[in-house]
């Protein structure tokens, strides 16, 4: 038997050693029968490497796993990893990657495969039953196209720039997953230690735009009568909503809308901002000037489209949008730039050009900063008459309402987890973030995304945290006054405070069981709102779209259709799994009136303050809301 503390150096040991230098602080793990010399690497990598080994987090589900780096990696741009099992671990990422790959989240996965030695010819050969059912033609088909790059380890000697190169795209733009795998005799390979530089593996930076380009849009922008700027996921750079802000003062009229709605890239407190409920179709049909940043989806055509004359500029890492076999819009120039410095470029030529300021000046044009302020005001005061409490009493909530109150009592910097599905728009015209970082969802359709992601979030969150504090405090036993650095970010100018909102079938989607086992036991509290309608109501609303007429379209029981869970009384008790699978650490509630939204959402944000729930200090809270 080896010395407790000797061990060979494997490629497994490699392996952890190349995602340590790479950044990657956190491996979300499921392992299995593939993964003895991961074991051994763990098991001697925490005791000798300690401070220079990442950290291992045990997930009993392979969806939260994905999902916790998924939202650990949105938070920071930092990725992190996931380690799996085979093949069958590597299709129960299904989703997860789904979500990844659309949501443009830098993940490194890696999952062991089965044997490929019968006989014993090399340490690691087969010695399981189930090594012969594990044997697939290609085990990374299964999830390649989801991935910016999908290969297999072959030896351990280049086990180190197989991961960096991963790396390297899972980094560069467009940001995704990217999944390696390699059979046990290969990590099982004994090496003798090596480095790389890590510096010839940085991702690859995307450049500006044209000098003859920046001319045209930004005369295009301000000489047009209606601009209307697009973003998608312009906000994952939490830089970038404070430089659209100084475009949009700039631009006289420009309205912003944020198509995407995956990330706060511009705040809904500036006069610019549109959103789907307060005109962004009307902003779209009538535009004669259109710039789209990082959007994958700006427009739905079947609903609406710009008008035929207008002028269409698309600024993107991938404005060919190559994943996707159907994709196309009527632009009349394509750039594959970086949009922050395309904003930059453009704010610059505006303030600096006499001609375009000579024309922002005159009288007419500075009128449009006007009405725009008018009809943002206008806006406000509609979200408002929708905020309002419902008028029967102890009916079910509102959505509208139920945020309206989760704005007003929840603290300023909040982190807004959403998986709200037809109840996103609503929800996020009440919450109006307007603080970089604050307000994440995924970016595709894999529902059970927001149990996990919530929980990376708050981890990530956290993290930030106690740097911070590390610093000031290592500031202030300098002599200095000890307060925070300027870079701080807004969600960390004080302790993390995350609120996860998830439709009723997205919830269940997310294998609670694990999600609040691992929530309790990593001591990550999350104020989990879970918006009860009944069951899913987006198959209808699709099913309304394509045939409005339907007779379906008259039926309110959601059960006729077959996408409900029962009555009332016999659905789920969700806050009653999270409180179980926690053993308690969780606090519950369910409220059935809408007089009663205001006092839960208070419990539960006391609970996770540690202001309410016993000794244990902070814990998280689920609240069961039924909404109509």
């Amino acid at each position: 038997m080896q010395d407790e503390m000797s061990q060979p150096y494997t490629a497994a040991s490699a392996l952890f050693e190349a995602l340590w230098d790479a950044g990657v602080r956190y491996c979300f793990v499921n392992l299995g029968s593939d993964h003895p010399a991961i074991l051994d690497a763990i098991y001697h990598g925490e005791r000798k490497l300690k401070d220079r080994f990442p950290r291992i987090i045990t997930c009993p589900h392979e969806m939260v796993a994905m999902s916790m780096a998924d939202g650990y990696a949105r938070l920071t741009g930092q990725p992190q990893a996931v380690i799996v099992h085979v093949d069958v671990g590597t299709q129960a990422l299904g989703q997860a990657f789904h979500n990844a790959c659309s949501g443009h989240a830098p993940i490194f996965v890696f999952a062991g495969m089965t044997p490929f030695t019968q006989d014993g010819e090399l340490k690691g050969s087969r010695n399981e039953f189930i090594n012969w059912y594990q044997d697939v033609p290609d085990q990374k088909a299964i999830c390649a196209q989801y991935c910016r790059y999908a290969a297999e380890v072959h030896t351990g000697r280049n086990i180190k720039q197989m991961v960096s190169r991963a790396l390297q795209f899972a980094t560069s733009k467009p940001q995704g997953p990217v999944y390696l795998c390699a059979p046990r005799e290969v990590l099982e390979e004994e090496l003798t230690p090596y480095s790389i530089d890590r510096a010839h593996w940085d991702p690859v930076a995307l450049g500006a735009l044209p000098t003859a380009a920046v001319k045209e849009i930004a005369t295009a922008l301000v000489k047009a009568d209606n601009p209307l700027l697009i973003t998608g996921y312009t906000g994952r750079d939490h830089s970038a909503p404070a430089l659209l802000t100084d475009l949009a003062d700039l631009v006289p009229g420009l309205r912003v809308f944020d198509a995407g709605m995956t990330d706060m890239s511009f705040p809904h407190s500036h006069p610019a901002c549109l959103t789907p409920l307060s005109g962004a179709r009307p902003a779209i049909a009538t535009a004669d000037t259109i710039v789209i940043l990082d959007s994958d989806v700006p427009w739905v055509p079947a609903a609406t489209k710009p008008r035929t004359d207008a002028r269409i500029f698309h600024i993107d890492p991938d404005p060919l949008k190559r994943d996707m076999l159907l994709f196309y819009i009527p632009a009349s120039r394509r750039y594959r730039a970086s949009s922050q410095e395309a904003i930059l470029q453009l704010t610059e030529y505006i303030s600096s050009s006499a001609d375009l300021q000579s024309h922002i000046s005159t009288a007419a044009v500075q009128s449009k900063f006007e009405a725009r302020i008018q009809a943002h005001k206008k806006h406000l005061e509609a979200v408002s008459l929708r905020g309002q409490a419902p008028k029967t009493e102890g009916s079910p909530t509102s959505v509208a309402y139920l945020c309206a109150q989760l704005k007003e009592l929840c603290p300023p910097h909040t982190i807004w987890v959403s998986e709200a599905v037809t109840n996103h728009v609503t929800m996020q015209d009440q919450i109006r973030a307007h603080l970089p970082g604050t307000f994440i969802t995924k970016g595709g359709a894999g529902l059970g995304w927001n149990g996990g992601a919530s929980l990376g979030v708050k981890l990530a969150a956290e993290d930030v945290w106690s740097s911070l504090q590390k610093k000031a405090q290592d500031t202030t036993s300098n002599g200095t006054n000890g307060t925070l650095p300027s870079i701080t970010p807004a969600y960390a100018q004080s302790k993390p405070f995350v609120v996860n909102i998830t439709g009723d079938g997205s919830y269940l989607f997310s294998v609670p069981s694990t999600t609040y086992w691992l929530a309790s036991n990593l001591r990550l509290p999350v104020l989990t709102i879970v918006l009860n309608n009944g069951g899913w109501k987006a198959p209808k609303s699709s099913a309304k779209s394509v045939n409005p007429d339907s007779v379906i379209q008259s039926v309110t029981d959601l059960n006729e259709l077959k996408i409900g869970f029962g009555t009332r009384e016999g659905q789920p008790r969700y806050a009653g799994i999270a409180h179980e699978a926690s053993a308690g650490w969780i606090g519950k509630e369910q409220v059935r009136r809408w007089e009663d939204v205001r006092g839960a959402v208070e419990t539960g944000r006391r609970w996770v303050e540690g202001k309410e729930g016993g000794v244990d200090g902070e814990r998280g809270f689920v609240v069961d809301v039924w909404v109509d």
